[in-house]
Formats: structure tokens, sequence, C-alpha cells
């Protein structure tokens, strides 16, 4: 019994196996041996597991460390502007945006700044300040789950679409998850004020007489140029950070779907080689393709890779547009979706249930995911139609 004193083997995975169900587990294994044994019967076990690896291998050399480098550049500019104030002056111009828009207070600008900056657990951060989160009603902090995740990856999902030269459709993107922001978060409120109409109380929190939040700072001033080079140090290690942290979504999630929505190479047989499978998800989606192309503007079912993917995970949804790209099947139309949906959604699926609850709103956890569902819907209809709509203009 040595082997489960390894790390790998602690007292909650012992927990799982102990508490495992005979019926999950036969359904899982369905699941398993039918993705797995499917695949091999169309493409043989040896090519389909080259294919599984040798994607994962190219995902990794030519997704994940662009990426990465994204987020190591982003991350460097960000702590720059949080350090020499840019966005502390980005948080006042936003601010009387704030009420009209969101039915938030002034201070959840700095959220949507914070979350663009960097990613959706930002927002959290800032929930469990109680210099920040004394401006909110209950209600109101409950919605900053959909607020902040709204934004959440946006400097590196715009980066990401302008690099590859759709700089125009990525704008419009923004512009179509900022709606998505807005309608997720109102609707959010709206779901909590009547299932619990007490959180409308506002939220205490323990204040000094002057009614601030006690403070404390003592550091001490560094120059100019010590500043700036530990910013883009300290910047550029978080952005490292985030880069680790998307691996397992592109290479596991981005491979999976890629096999289930390409085909077999050139020739039309299977090799063996990066991106081949079985187009699975074309197939289904292409019986309702006449719906995503009103909706979206998606002229190939293929592309609906993209959404489904961006509810686990952004990082992985971006590993998809460079084989989508080098396959010509998508256009600024589509650039401008992607952006809209991949910044408002932005893995919302896999990081809603923890926020809510390291926040104490573990039951509004389904409010939340349905109403970040059709706020992420909504940016990517109104970024297309958005699309249409600048096109007919500039003709």
């Amino acid at each position: 019994m040595k082997i489960f004193s390894h790390k790998f083997f602690n007292r909650r995975t012992l927990r799982r196996i102990r508490q495992s169900k005979p019926v999950e587990t036969a359904i899982f294994l369905i699941c398993f041996l039918s993705f797995f044994v499917g695949l091999s019967l169309v493409m043989t076990l040896p090519n389909m597991l080259n294919s599984f690896m040798q994607t994962a291998y190219r995902l990794l050399l030519d997704t994940v460390f662009y990426i990465m480098a994204i987020t190591v550049m982003t991350g460097a500019i960000s702590k720059l502007f949080i350090e020499f104030g840019v966005v502390g002056l980005l948080e006042k111009m936003l601010r009387p945006l704030m009420r009209p828009l969101y039915n938030l207070p002034g201070v959840a600008s700095l959220g949507a700044v914070m979350t663009f900056l960097s990613d959706n657990p930002a927002i959290i951060t800032l929930s469990k300040d109680k210099a920040f989160s004394r401006y909110f009603k209950k209600y109101q902090l409950a919605s900053l789950t959909n607020f902040g995740t709204s934004f959440g990856m946006g400097l590196v999902v715009l980066a990401y679409m302008v690099g590859l030269g759709y700089g125009g459709g990525a704008l419009i993107g923004l512009i179509g998850a900022t709606i998505g922001s807005i309608i997720s978060t109102r609707l959010m409120q709206r779901f909590t004020l009547k299932a619990y109409p007490e959180y409308a109380a506002a939220v205490t929190d323990e204040t000094n007489d002057d009614g601030e939040a006690a403070e404390t700072v003592n550091e001490k001033r560094e120059n100019t140029f010590l500043r700036v080079l530990n910013s883009i140090l300290d910047g550029g290690k978080t952005g490292v950070d985030i880069g680790l942290t998307i691996i397992p979504g592109v290479l596991v999630i981005s491979t999976i779907v890629m096999m289930l929505t390409f085909g077999p190479s050139g020739g039309g047989s299977y090799s063996g080689a990066a991106f081949e499978g079985v187009p699975v998800i074309p197939w289904l989606a292409g019986k309702v393709n006449f719906i995503f192309e009103w909706l979206f503007g998606f002229q190939s079912p293929e592309l609906i890779a993209f959404p489904i993917t961006t509810l686990g995970a952004a990082g992985a949804a971006l590993g998809l547009v460079p084989t989508f790209n080098a396959a010509h099947l998508i256009d600024s139309n589509a650039i401008a979706v992607f952006t809209a949906m991949g910044m408002c959604w932005s893995g919302y699926l896999s990081t809603h249930a923890a926020m809510l609850d390291s926040i104490g709103y573990r039951p509004l956890i389904s409010k939340a995911i349905g109403a970040h569902t059709i706020g992420g819907l909504c940016a990517g209809i109104s970024a297309h139609w958005l699309f249409v709509l600048v096109s007919l203009i500039m003709q």
C-alpha cells in the first residue's frame, strides 16, 4: 500500500474512490469508450492516437507559447498601468457609466479594468476587500461575478485577434461583449432580488471613525526606474502564470474539440497527422446551421466549435482560431463574434461556481450561470449585427 502515499493519491482522491457510484462510473465509461472507440473505428487506432498526440503537440508549440508571449507582454503593460495610475484614470473615466448601464456603484469600474487586464478571478480579490465591497448592496456584490467575467482575459483576446490582422472585427467584438455584460449583470441582479428580496440590503463592513476602511501604508517610494523595472518583471511573471494555467485547457479541450471538428487530411485518408479527426460537430451543427448563420453569421458549421469551447476556457477557444484561419473558414465577422463571446463567456462554466462560493453566494450559482449564458449569446448576436451594420455604412 506504499503507492497510496504518493501525492496523487491524497485524502481527497481516496475519498472520491470510496464514494464513487456504480451508475456514475458506468455512464463515464460508456462516454469515454464511445469517444475513443468511435474515433478508432473511423481513423484506425494508430492514426487516432498519433493524431491525438500530434494535435496536442502542435497546439503547445504553435498556440500555447504564442498566447503565453501575449500574456507576458500584456501582463507587464497591465502592471505598468497600475503602478503609474493609468488604471485609476480609467476607473474615474468609466465611473459615470456604472450606475446607468449596470446598476452598480462607480467603484465597480475598477473591477472591469482589472479583469480586462488579467482574468476572471481578479474580481474576487476586489469583492473580498471591505473597502471596496462596502459600496455595494448584496445583490449587486453577487452580480460582480457576471460583470467581471464578461471582461476576463479581454486584453489577451483583443491582442490575439489584432495579431491575426482582424483589428476592426475585434473592436466590434469588444462592443458586443460590453452589450452582453450589461444583459448578464442586469439579469443576475433581477434573478437574485426575485429569489432573495433580503439581498437588497447593503453590505456591512468594519470601518473606522471617519467611515473609511482602515489602511496602513509602510512602503518607501522607489525611484521611477525601479518602479518600471519591478512592474515589468512582476507583470511578466503574472503573465507566465496565466500562460501556464491555460495549458491544460488548450491541450485537452482544444484537442478533443478539433478531433470532433476536422476530417482527414487533404488526400481524403487518415495518416495520423495533427488536426485530423471525425467531423461530428460540423455534422450536428449542419443540421441547424441556418440558426447559427442568422444569429452569428457563421458561414461554416465548424465555427460553432469556438463558442462551445469558450464555455470552458477562453484560452482553449483561442487555440482553435489558427486552424480555422489556415483553413480559410473565418472572416472579420467571425472574429467579431469570437471576440465578443470569448470575452463575455470567458470560461464561465469552469469559474462561476468557485467564484460565487468564495464570496459566500453559493445558492446563486445556477442563476449566475443562466444569466451569463443569455448574456454571452446576446454578445455574439450583437457583434454579428453590429458588423453587418458597419459593413453597410462603409459601403
